[in-house]
């Protein structure tokens, strides 16, 4: 009985040590959909900031007249 728990074990951590190098070896990762929301976000922010700086700018400008 424990010569069959001890191969119970060994085959275990076999099987479980090959599928972590196996998926280690799979190559790089697919970009996810989140970064790309990231990047597009940030291009966005910047584009609404300029359109606000541009507001205020107007806003003083007809203030001072």
């Amino acid at each position: 009985m424990r010569k069959l728990i001890t191969i119970l074990v060994a085959a275990v951590f076999a099987v479980s040590s090959g599928a972590a190098l196996a998926m280690s070896h799979t190559g790089p990762k697919p970009m996810d959909k989140k970064d790309e929301m990231k990047k597009d976000a940030k291009k966005g922010d910047k584009k609404a900031a300029k359109k606000k700086a541009a507001k205020k700018d107007e806003k003083k400008d007809e203030m001072k007249k």
